[in-house]
């Protein structure tokens, strides 16, 4: 059975969604982004795993279901940090972030017994899910992040060591006003969406 990894930053003001101010404030960013943590662990919580780890940057909170072990990221890149975290699983495992708070327990079920990896591209040109059958950190160390070829490096990483990669679907991540909007529409039940309801009356219009 995989292991779950999320990685995510403490929802601290200041320190997480940053892109969402204007037109919401610090405060009110990390709330959102609070929310979409809570939505993303709960989606994990309730899919079978063989271990569920939370990659925390900060300390955990309320918003953390039972059943997680917390890990600290360790020092360096976003690419260190994601290898540091498949390098702490000695089995096949299942990496997500913080910013896809529509991800369903249907989407994370994902067996690595027919692939050597399955991918997750996000529509800003990252990836928003990576599994491994066989954790290597050597994947992931030298990857540019956080920029429009994110994605595309990192698939053809995995494509150039030889591994048989598993195309998972296509989802947006939460980076800015009009990405809340757009995700909050496809799970309009969730924590994410309510908080968004709650603050755009007044910021968001």
């Amino acid at each position: 059975m995989t292991t779950i990894l999320v990685i995510a930053k403490e929802p601290r003001p200041g320190r997480v969604k940053t892109r969402l101010t204007p037109p919401f404030t610090p405060q009110e960013a990390a709330s959102l982004a609070e929310a979409s943590l809570a939505d993303t662990l709960d989606a994990v919580a309730a899919t079978p795993a063989a271990r569920r780890i939370l990659v925390l940057d900060g300390k955990p909170g309320p918003w953390l279901p039972p059943g997680f072990d917390v890990v600290r990221q360790c020092a360096g890149g976003l690419d260190e940090r994601l290898a540091d975290a498949f390098a702490r699983c000695d089995g096949p495992a299942l990496l997500i972030g913080m910013d896809t708070p529509q991800v369903t327990p249907e989407l994370l079920t994902t067996e690595l017994a027919d692939c050597d990896a399955c991918f997750g591209p996000a529509e800003d040109g990252g990836f928003w899910a990576l599994g491994l059958a066989d954790p290597d950190p050597a994947l992931l160390r030298g990857v540019p992040m956080s920029t429009p070829v994110t994605g595309v490096v990192q698939r053809e990483r995995l494509v150039a060591a030889g591994l048989r990669v598993r195309e998972l679907p296509r989802l947006r991540d939460v980076d800015t006003a009009a990405d809340a909007h757009a995700v909050a529409a496809l799970a309009p039940h969730g924590r994410f969406a309510a908080r968004l309801a709650s603050f755009t009356p007044v910021t968001a219009r």
